[in-house]
């Protein structure tokens, strides 16, 4: 058996103006509220994960991906959703395939209800807080994709396969 590491591919697909990648993310609860993060030079939220490898399931990469982001380790509890979501990005259109899970951490994670209670440097500074799990909170941080917010007070008990095609959001 040989120790050599295979290369990590990003399932990533950039043909300017055009944009394909698969995501995958997890909805994690805590005293009524959800975790997300963002980019510190973006505006909106959106849910911890990051974007599935060549020969890695779904459920592979967000167990990965929780670990790598939070330093914890996670279990995860269902499936919620699986979206094929049409978007404007910068200068993109974009069209991402994406799993949503349902997400437990095995360990102590920090919590504050307004503060940032974790940072990353993954490319990029990233910020990580809680928001309360409600629709009008969600909506009025911007989380995206904003059907979680929609769907964020009644979260389905099997999966739901969604297609969603979101407005142009420019913030300039």
């Amino acid at each position: 058996m040989s120790d050599v590491i295979s290369p990590r591919h990003m399932i990533r697909l950039d043909h300017k103006p055009q944009l394909f990648s698969f995501r995958v993310a997890g909805l994690v609860f805590h005293n009524g509220h959800l975790l997300v993060n963002r980019s510190v030079t973006d505006r909106y939220w959106a849910l911890p994960g990051g974007r599935a490898e060549i020969g890695e399931s779904s459920e592979e990469t967000i167990l990965r991906e929780i670990e790598e982001e939070l330093h914890v380790k996670a279990r995860i509890e269902r499936l919620l959703w699986s979206a094929e979501s049409f978007f404007s990005y910068g200068e993109y259109d974009a069209h991402e395939l994406a799993f949503y899970y349902l997400i437990h951490l095995e360990q102590a994670f920090p919590f504050h209800e307004s503060d940032i209670v974790h940072r990353i440097v993954d490319g990029v500074d990233v910020e990580f807080r809680w928001l309360l799990a409600t629709a009008p909170v969600l909506k009025e941080s911007d989380l995206r994709p904003a059907f979680i917010a929609e769907r964020i007070e009644a979260l389905p008990e099997r999966h739901e396969h969604l297609i969603v095609r979101e407005g142009v959001k420019r913030h300039d």
